[in-house]
């Protein structure tokens, strides 16, 4: 474990001069079932190819509120020490729309028969439109709010590691490194609207009775200039069919989820979020759902079910 953590240390020492202010990323309650959308080095994980579909609604009731839908996609290659994957996310709140599109790579290295380290990067674009003349506005005509942003195409590039045995994963990722602005055609507004997050996460699994697993998990979310967040959350797994938990997000919400096993392919998610912050008496939750199917090469055995 001494090499494991000098990497840990190491990265996060490197990673930690990159993070900046703002904080917009698109936040998820069943990340702890698929992480490719914040670490690329988690592709080629399930050894399998897979496919993870999600959509996430927030703070239902509010006209305009925000709402989220990816679709991931990862496969091993042959030699099963390379993944590659994509993913493609649509964020919109309100107005503001955001398109993502991004390439995923990972290479693995093992560190001891159980445990193997992998490293990951990302690339992609960025696809933001913002119509300011559709608000409704307090002031009818404002300087401000005519015309649209800049519809700009803008690459991107992320990295990340994964270290993970069959009883635990520890996830350590930036997926963007540049900056980004949107700028206002009209009056040359600009603001900072790609920014810097570094993510960290773990999660471990016990037997605790016959046919029951618990699964506890932390994520991090780092931004500098903004509150330090967390998640923690624990699931129960029963008779590898069924896991059902909860979850708790610092500042903002707490929630339930439940996700379906069939015969280890299929997977159907979902999560309701609490409102724990001054939002709570004007929507209606937070719903998330996510569906993910996985199969294996014909000419390669499935050896154990995925936990993470």
């Amino acid at each position: 474990m001494g090499i494991i953590k000098k990497v840990i240390l190491g990265t996060l020492m490197i990673l930690g001069t990159l993070l900046s202010k703002g904080q917009q990323d698109p936040m998820y309650t069943q990340y702890i079932f698929n992480l490719q959308t914040v670490n690329p080095a988690y592709v080629g994980y399930w050894q399998k190819i897979g496919i993870t579909l999600l959509n996430r609604d927030q703070w239902v009731g509010f006209d305009g509120h925000p709402s989220t839908q990816t679709l991931s996609f990862q496969t091993p290659l042959e030699s099963q020490n390379v993944g590659l994957g994509f993913n493609v996310v649509l964020d919109k709140s309100g107005l503001e729309k955001r398109l993502l599109l991004n390439l995923d790579y990972s290479y693995r290295v093992f560190l001891s028969a159980n445990t193997s380290l992998r490293f990951g990067i990302k690339g992609g674009i960025t696809s933001y439109s913002n119509n300011l003349s559709e608000y409704t506005q307090y002031k009818p005509s404002d300087p401000l709010f005519q015309g649209t942003i800049d519809n700009k195409i803008m690459p991107n590039f992320g990295l990340g590691l994964f270290l993970s045995s069959p009883t635990y994963f520890l996830s350590l990722s930036i997926p963007k490194v540049m900056q980004s602005k949107y700028q206002s055609n009209i009056n040359n507004f600009s603001s900072v609207s790609e920014v810097r997050h570094l993510f960290f996460a773990g999660g471990m699994l016990f037997d605790i009775a016959k046919n029951v697993k618990f699964k506890p998990g932390f994520m991090a979310k780092i931004v500098k200039g903004t509150p330090f967040q967390y998640d923690l959350s624990g699931n129960f797994l029963l008779a590898e069919k069924f896991w059902i938990g909860g979850m708790y997000r610092s500042g903002d919400s707490f929630g339930v989820i439940a996700q379906w096993v069939i015969d280890r392919k299929l997977r159907l998610g979902y999560a309701y979020d609490f409102n724990t912050s001054g939002l709570q008496n004007f929507q209606n939750g937070i719903h998330e759902v996510m569906i993910s199917f996985e199969f294996v090469y014909a000419k390669r055995r499935l050896i154990s079910p995925r936990y993470f």
